[in-house]
């Protein structure tokens, strides 16, 4: 048996920045407070906790004096203004290439544009891109697309882990309603190189392992690419969800991960298949 890692699995830089950042901001105050989960893995989620990184559903649960850390997915723009107004000590964990979405939105919404947004309904980062601009229009799937008005004037940007395939089918439908429209494609470099490995590798491989939380709206989608092109494709959230007889007869497994995986759950998962297979080391593809 062949082991097959693709090169870029597993934490994106912004989600590694982020995770890196709460380790350090709770060993120097003890704790610190998030609104909502990190990262959508239930893992890195509970070794955090036990560093002293906790989840709050509100401003009003900090404590005097703690730190609010503000996620890589970004942060509804009331969210940043409720925390500066009670002056709170504020750590800003937000992906450069999010904020990079927050700025071009709202260009577009300058240029006297009807914002359309590209992404998952209540997204945490989709939630953030919104509050940039007044009123804007989310859409998921190409049934939305097809339901939106004729507008002149419109503007598009995406959630950055949509998969490339989603969003031109939505931009070719989008096309039709909209007399001038200007469209940016602000899926992140990160997501369409792990997208295009994964789509590579899995045609390559007997089996496809793709691992991820079923949380983690880009390990789904990592997971539906590899299907799309290997029927022999699972999600697993560790090494423990994987089957020996999955890998019964197969020459070549490829392994992939989403943006919120860890290192040590892709070695664990890793060393797994290498015990199945008789396998003494993996090699990098990509």
């Amino acid at each position: 048996m062949k082991i097959l890692l693709a090169k870029d699995a597993g934490y994106c830089f912004g989600v590694r920045d982020a995770v890196d950042l709460a380790y350090e901001t709770a060993e120097k105050h003890g704790d610190v407070y998030m609104l909502g989960h990190i990262v959508h893995n239930e893992n890195v989620v509970n070794a955090l906790d036990t560093a002293g990184a906790k989840v709050v559903d509100t401003l009003d649960e900090v404590p005097d004096g703690k730190p609010i850390l503000f996620r890589a997915h970004g942060t509804a723009v009331d969210t940043w203004g409720d925390a500066q107004s009670k002056e709170m000590n504020i750590v800003d964990a937000t992906c450069p290439l999010v904020w990079e979405i927050h700025e071009e939105v709202k260009k577009l919404e300058s240029e006297g544009r009807k914002i359309i947004i590209v992404g998952d309904h209540g997204h945490d980062e989709v939630v953030g891109i919104a509050s940039q601009v007044k009123d804007p229009i989310i859409v998921a799937t190409p049934e939305e697309a097809q339901a939106l008005r004729k507008t002149k004037r419109a503007g598009v940007v995406s959630q950055s882990t949509q998969t490339i395939e989603n969003v031109q089918e939505i931009i070719n439908i989008i096309m039709t309603k909209v007399f001038d429209l200007r469209f940016v494609n602000t899926i992140c470099f990160p997501t369409k190189r792990n997208q295009t490995q994964i789509k590579e590798l899995a045609k390559q491989c007997d089996v496809m392992i793709v691992i991820g939380s079923f949380t983690s709206a880009n390990s789904k989608r990592l997971t539906a690419l590899a299907k799309e092109r290997n029927k022999n494709s699972f999600q697993v959230t560790c090494a423990d969800d994987i089957k020996d007889n999955w890998l019964k007869g197969a020459e070549v497994v490829g392994v992939s991960a989403g943006a919120s995986t860890p290192d040590n759950i892709i070695d664990e998962v890793l060393t797994k298949i290498k015990e199945i297979g008789n396998v003494p080391e993996e090699i990098v593809y990509g």
